[in-house]
């Protein structure tokens, strides 16, 4: 079944908007001819099982092209619109993509080969006022690729997650299940949909016929509280920063009272247990729901019921419905209650493994198993709890970001001899970076710091930018003289 189909197999017809808000509304029904007109349209001068990236803030236009490209049997390829331009031109290249939908805002900011159509609003636009809808013959297989999510990989080069049309569905189904989602809820959207937990809101509120309100200022709180409070938002997902900056950068938040919000739900990393209590006390009323999940699992692994929170707060709970876990030692033997090991995961949501990256695939997926690369335990009751990171890659306001792409920018910079890239707590990022550098010679500590942050902002996106700098005089190196970290 082509996901597409599972999103409106209820709600096609329906006159009730799914998007909400001041500056953008469309109904389910509209949304569904829209997204066939850009579908037909795509099978007509593009073909079908072809890569087509999408660039945009969340909007209509994200959405409509979203949904398109996967009704048309197309590959969709989310980008963040912040994304660098070489890591663009990498993915470019390694999906062979010839087909760009990229908002005007966005469009501006790059370099795109002529020859790749770049698809904008007005264009969009101008396909829907002509496009009629054909009666296509496209067949798409349950597990035909649907789209490529990218993320950091440990060599710094983009790593494409291969998710499915079942993937989606199997989540998406999971997610409406332990949520209790109904055509009567309404999520207040602050994650990006280039992002699978801002996806994962997208198709769940599709699915059941609920709505969604985007909030793309997230910074500017204020809108985010009138936004819950006057589009009577039944839910609100967050990543931990999000959660601490409105605990502690809103004057207002917490004596705001929000009579419509039924749940919370956080995920895309640890959030500490005094930001945990401080949210469930001062909502006493609002379910808050602890999740786990990695992109390789299209979005959600495990979730801690808001029964469980006061009892098993540090806890990322149990396995979504229709996933199994296992704690597993080096050698893939099964570990009982309170004995370490790599946490693993099976389900029909598991990816279909990483693009043109064989390799690391056969390093991930064994056995139908997702490695997630993260040490846990059990316990007695059959809570999961995460322990450490095996992986390198650091989580900073939810978003994956490899050291090594940060050192490779800052060894650019002619006076550094060395740089390690480390993470460390931060109240308001929940991991936040730090560079330690190793500089060549007598130098001026300001104005190699002022260097060094220059170049990160002209090469890196603003959250890969380190938060402290720190210098050491010398390279710390062990007896086998590789470096220490």
């Amino acid at each position: 079944m082509n996901v597409f189909d599972y999103f409106f197999e209820s709600t096609q017809n329906l006159k009730k908007d799914f998007l909400l808000g001041s500056k953008e509304t469309i109904s389910f029904n509209n949304l569904y001819k829209n997204s066939l007109k850009i579908a037909t349209f795509l099978n007509k001068y593009v073909g079908a099982n072809k890569n087509i990236v999408l660039i945009s803030p969340n909007s209509e236009f994200f959405i409509t092209a979203y949904l398109g490209i996967l009704k048309s049997g197309n590959v969709c390829v989310p980008l963040n619109f912040a994304i660098e331009q070489d890591n663009l031109d990498f993915i470019l290249n390694t999906t062979e993509c010839d087909t760009v939908f990229m908002a005007k805002s966005a469009h501006s900011k790059y370099e795109i080969p002529s020859k790749i159509h770049v698809i904008e609003e007005l264009d969009l636009q101008q396909i829907l006022a002509t496009q009629i809808i054909d009666d296509y013959g496209v067949e798409v297989e349950k597990n035909q690729l649907a789209e490529i999510i990218f993320t950091s990989g440990s060599t710094g080069a983009p790593k494409g997650v291969m998710i499915s049309h079942e993937n989606i569905i199997a989540n998406t189904d999971s997610i409406i299940s332990y949520l209790n989602l109904t055509s009567k809820d309404i999520m207040c959207v602050v994650l990006p949909f280039f992002y699978c937990y801002g996806l994962s809101l997208l198709h769940t509120h599709l699915r059941v016929g609920g709505s969604i309100v985007l909030n793309n200022s997230f910074m500017f709180l204020g809108t985010v509280i009138s936004d819950i409070k006057n589009y009577k938002c039944t839910g609100f997902a967050g990543v931990p920063s999000h959660f601490q900056i409105l605990l502690k950068k809103s004057k207002t938040f917490k004596t705001t009272s929000f009579p419509d919000l039924r749940y919370v739900t956080q995920a895309g990393g640890k959030l500490h247990s005094v930001f945990i209590d401080e949210f469930t006390q001062a909502f006493p009323d609002i379910d808050f729901y602890v999740m786990y999940g990695q992109t390789e699992a299209t979005a959600r692994l495990s979730y801690l019921e808001p029964k469980m929170i006061k009892e098993k707060i540090s806890s990322i709970g149990k396995p979504i419905p229709n996933v199994k876990f296992k704690i597993v030692n080096e050698k893939g033997e099964t570990l009982g209650a309170h004995e370490e090991g790599e946490l693993i995961a099976k389900g029909k949501n598991i990816m279909l493994g990483y693009f043109k990256e064989k390799e690391d695939t056969r390093k991930t997926l064994k056995k139908g198993w997702l490695h997630t690369g993260d040490v846990a335990v059990i316990d007695e009751d059959g809570y999961y709890y995460l322990k450490a990171r095996k992986k390198e890659i650091l989580k900073v306001a939810g978003k994956r970001v490899s050291p090594k792409e940060i050192e490779e920018v800052i060894l650019s910079v002619e006076e550094v001899m060395d740089c390690t890239i480390s993470g460390y707590d931060d109240d308001l990022f929940g991991e936040a970076i730090q560079a330690t550098i190793v500089a060549n010679g007598s130098f001026n500590e300001a104005q190699l710091k002022e260097k060094i942050l220059k170049t990160c902002s002209k090469k890196l996106a603003i959250y890969k930018i380190p938060q402290k700098i720190s210098f050491e005089k010398a390279m710390k190196m062990s007896a086998s003289g590789k470096k220490v970290k």
